[in-house]
């Protein structure tokens, strides 16, 4: 019996223990976690004071990029040709903006986009802390919008590209796209040099991510590097003006002008049409990108018979009065025939330069053979990169095989089966004009004189010059005579090529020259692509703008004039003479 009754008392009081052992742990585990609380209250604010404030940065110190400007492009004599100018982006904190807030309706007119684009970009981007809004906008503007205290936008600042010259320099400046990097010309080629570093700092906001003061900076930006280019914009504005007058009057398909310092190689001046404005591109085709005097391939025609003749010169077996005898103003090479405007019989080396015969420097070129015209045209630079640094440039074609045909050597002495752009045409006819140098070409401006190697003799290059100066006075050239100063110069009309091979309605009309004659200082090569109507020849063409735009160049850069008034009136270009 007195086991039985130990037994309930005994449970009674393992009850107990349990209840009483589980109120300690409780209270045990209780004291032991305000312990741990109490001491890191202690640690955060007394021993590791550094944690709290950190955690609270994180929340309110942000760090923002600071944005560099690119570097400024400009002409030889620094002016502006590409800029950068500090404008404004407006951006939204979805999150925060309400999408249909009564003030987006102003804020979208204010940002010429319509409201329902605006409130449904805020409505798609909900999820997301930043998006843009507009970007690139006038201070004003942006000021404006922002004084509508629309919740969650703000603005930051960046930097917009801009072209004072617009599309006069368009084709060689080229342009950057909205975050200012090269897509076109310089720009692209150079967009290491002009692209900024940005830089950092670290900024206090509050819980709306308005700013609230700058606190440090971390990283300065760097601004990019500006360039110089050899341009003159003179010279420039002048030559568009021209190209585009000349384009427009013949109902053209487009033209190229190059013009170049005979003494360092340096672009003064390169113009085409169809061009377009940078600061405009909301109706851009790509077919106006092209810089078609480095693009753009062509055969040079006859531009190139006083090239041909040069080679020869240097042989040493012909000389200027050197007779030739073209009779009876044709020659057939199988089912091929070449022809001169007519039959000229005997001519001298120099007459076939100025009446332009195809028949007399094909003879000569058949004597010579074509790898000697071939080599010499090679170390003009034809048929190889000018080393320009230009994106797209066009190499252009210079034949060679081992065994020339005659009519192969024929066409080429006068520019059919290569092909060149229209500034290899310029370099080749520089050294001509310099006395025999070939200095490498460039668009950037020379502040030391440039290295060059002699590739024609000083004699050869003078008998040439006075060639190309018999075409302007008394040859094809005629209308190429600027006034007050004398030229030469050599024109070229060239069947242009189509989808089926030489199209025998459209031409492209050349003329290469230089002046002044007596120490030559610029070579301008004009080119105008299919001009409609019933002139199309280079010397009716192509010459008179040679004409206008050197007249007006020397005079820019203050070479003093070679003729009385007097006799300017006396050489003003009247008929074309032979048409070449």
């Amino acid at each position: 019996m007195s086991v039985r009754q130990d037994k309930p008392t005994f449970m009674k009081k393992l009850a107990a223990g349990l209840k009483a052992w589980r109120f300690g742990s409780v209270v045990g585990v209780f004291l032991v976690v305000v312990a741990a609380l109490g001491w890191r209250l202690v640690d955060l604010h007394v021993v590791d004071q550094e944690f709290l404030r950190k955690q609270g940065d994180v929340r309110t110190i942000r760090v923002d990029p600071i944005d560099a400007h690119r570097g400024m492009i400009t002409d030889r004599y620094g002016e502006p040709l590409a800029v950068s100018t500090p404008v404004e982006t407006l951006w939204a904190n979805p999150g925060e903006t309400d999408p249909e807030d009564p003030r987006l309706a102003t804020a979208a007119r204010l940002l010429n986009m319509t409201e329902a684009r605006l409130r449904q970009r805020l409505r798609d981007y909900a999820s997301r802390e930043f998006i843009y809004v507009s970007r690139k906008l006038q201070p004003s503007l942006a000021r404006e919008v922002l004084a509508l205290g629309i919740p969650g936008l703000y603005s930051r600042l960046e930097y917009k590209r801009y072209y004072p010259a617009g599309e006069v320099a368009a084709h060689l400046v080229g342009f950057t796209d909205i975050d200012e990097k090269g897509q076109e010309g310089i720009e692209l080629s150079y967009n290491e040099w002009l692209s900024g570093i940005p830089g950092r700092k670290r900024l206090l906001r509050d819980n709306r991510g308005r700013l609230i003061r700058d606190l440090s900076l971390i990283r300065d930006a760097r601004p990019g590097k500006d360039l110089t280019l050899s341009l003159d914009l003179r010279l420039q504005y002048l030559a568009y003006r021209e190209l585009k007058a000349v384009v427009q009057a013949h109902k053209a398909r487009g033209g190229t002008l190059v013009m170049l310092d005979v003494s360092t190689g340096e672009v003064l001046a390169m113009v085409n049409q169809q061009s377009f404005n940078p600061n405009d591109r909301t109706s851009l085709s790509p077919g106006r990108l092209r810089n078609k005097a480095l693009t753009d391939l062509f055969e040079p025609g006859s531009t190139m018979k006083p090239l041909a003749v040069a080679a020869a010169l240097e042989t040493g077996k012909y000389q200027p009065d050197t007779m030739i005898d073209t009779a009876p103003g044709f020659r057939r090479f199988g089912r091929f025939t070449i022809r001169d405007h007519r039959n000229y019989g005997e001519l001298p080396v120099t007459e076939i330069i100025s009446r332009s015969s195809n028949v007399g420097v094909s003879m000569i070129a058949t004597d010579i053979g074509g790898d000697v015209i071939r080599d010499f045209y090679y170390r003009l630079g034809l048929g190889q990169p000018t080393g320009i640094g230009f994106p797209g440039e066009a190499v252009g074609v210079l034949p060679m095989t081992d065994k020339w045909r005659p009519v192969e050597e024929a066409t080429l002495s006068y520019g059919y089966g290569m092909s060149v752009n229209a500034l290899q045409l310029a370099q080749a006819y520089m050294a001509v004009a310099n006395g025999g140098i070939r200095y490498p070409v460039s668009v950037m401006r020379q502040d030391q004189p440039p290295v060059g190697e002699r590739v024609i003799s000083e004699t050869a290059a003078a008998q040439v010059r006075d060639m190309l100066q018999a075409v302007v006075e008394e040859g094809t050239g005629k209308r190429a005579s600027p006034a007050l100063y004398t030229a030469g110069g050599k024109t070229g009309t060239v069947h242009l090529v189509g989808a089926r091979g030489y199209e025998d309605s459209q031409y492209k009309a050349i003329f290469a020259g230089m002046a002044p004659m007596d120490n030559p200082r610029i070579v301008t090569v004009v080119a105008v692509d299919a001009p409609q109507g019933g002139d199309y020849y280079g010397g009716e063409v192509a010459a008179p703008v040679f004409a206008r735009v050197m007249s007006d160049a020397l005079r820019l850069l203050n070479v003093r004039p070679e003729l009385t008034a007097v006799d300017a009136d006396a050489r003003a270009p009247g008929s074309v003479g032979e048409r070449g």
